[in-house]
């Protein structure tokens, strides 16, 4: 079976919103610590292990885009001086 690859725009939206759900995510954790109702608490829980599921499947998807951007090993040193 061939695999088909995203077009360029594809994934470009892809990529925003996988860089939306992320934060999305990261604020939901955030928050949990503010939060005193439990029933909102576990409610902002469910949230979080949903987005992370959903955020693997994105992932997924956006293995199959026609471009890849390298990743560095290690940040570059910001210039003090």
């Amino acid at each position: 079976m061939d695999i088909q690859k995203l077009a360029d725009h594809e994934s470009l939206d892809l990529h925003e919103v996988i860089n939306f759900k992320t934060l999305c995510l990261a604020k939901s954790k955030l928050m949990q610590g503010l939060v005193f109702d439990q029933d909102l608490r576990a409610l902002m829980q469910k949230d979080v292990e949903q987005s992370m599921q959903a955020l693997g499947e994105l992932q997924a998807i956006y293995n199959r885009a026609p471009f890849e951007a390298p990743v560095p090993q290690n940040r570059p040193t910001p210039i003090i001086n």
